[in-house]
């Protein structure tokens, strides 16, 4: 794996309401004990489907901290951003926006991924990619990306680099009631704040498994197995007391990520409303993004 860090500021956040609201914060783990389910990859391949679909069977890394049966927003995201990056449409591009549609959990087992282009361009095109649970045979996440020509550089400056870096954070512990997977198959150096600690907080985080099997990941999957933790990054309500779904995810990149590792800055989303939504900036070594979720 790259040494990439991608780092994420700012906050909004997923909570379990059965949790204790006594729970300490300062919550990550990283330790690696004999029950850590973290193995050498998110997804292994398995084939192509009777419908000409590839077919992974999903590892416990993917399993998302509130059930290890359905898993974390990242891996499914990077899965279908995955299947867009290998579209070929006889030019080389790079992703520049991406919204992901969470239809339902995302189960910890068979997947398969199907993508197509659905309208072609010479210096823009929408593709589209639908992940399905092989097990009941219907959709559960859905992905709609417009790729660019690559190489064409903007007439903006290169973006700003953090005022930290990577090395200056720290590890933390996860909170007891969350199930493992997910967490432990990334790297987190937190600079500011905590998971469970309400408020603002300053995160780098890489992954510390491949997304497939055999596969060297790519800056931009790299980056997508992050995105959706910028919800949990930090909360402004209390992730004991309080639960949050996204049932929709938006990135919009606005430079090529050179290496598998981010930065980020959530910030506070809520206001008087059951939804809310504010953009988080995530920065890697070399390019930007602005995410968007909405909650209900």
């Amino acid at each position: 794996m790259s040494s990439g860090f991608d780092v994420i500021q700012g906050t909004s956040g997923r909570g379990a309401a059965s949790c204790p609201a006594s729970t300490t914060a300062r919550a990550w783990r990283s330790d690696r004990g004999q029950n850590d389910p973290v193995t050498s990859s998110f997804f292994v391949p398995q084939g192509i489907s009777d419908h000409g679909r590839e077919v992974f069977s999903t590892q416990p890394s993917a399993a998302g901290p509130w059930s290890p049966t359905s898993q974390h927003g990242s891996p499914p995201a990077a899965l279908l951003a995955r299947a867009v990056e290998r579209l070929d449409t006889g030019s080389e591009r790079v992703l520049g926006r991406i919204t992901v549609e969470l239809l339902g959990p995302v189960p910890v087992g068979d997947l398969s991924v199907e993508a197509h282009v659905v309208r072609p361009g010479r210096n823009v095109e929408l593709c589209e990619a639908t992940l399905y649970d092989e097990e009941r045979g219907r959709a559960v996440a859905r992905a709609a990306a417009w790729r660019f020509p690559s190489g064409v550089e903007g007439p903006r400056p290169e973006t700003e680099p953090p005022p930290h870096r990577p090395h200056e954070g720290e590890e933390q512990d996860a909170p007891v009631y969350w199930s493992p997977g997910y967490v432990q198959a990334m790297e987190w150096r937190w600079v500011k704040g905590a998971v469970a600690e309400p408020g603002p907080a300053v995160v780098w985080m890489r992954p510390r498994v491949a997304l497939v099997e055999g596969e060297e990941t790519t800056p931009s999957q790299a980056l997508m197995t992050c995105v959706d933790s910028a919800s949990g990054a930090s909360s402004e309500l209390d992730p004991a007391r309080w639960g949050f779904q996204n049932p929709e995810l938006t990135v919009h990149v606005l430079r090529p990520p050179s290496a598998p590792g981010s930065a980020w800055t959530p910030r506070p989303p809520w206001a008087a409303a059951a939804w809310g939504s504010r953009p988080p900036r995530c920065t890697t070594s070399r390019g930007s993004w602005r995410g968007r979720r909405r909650r209900c």
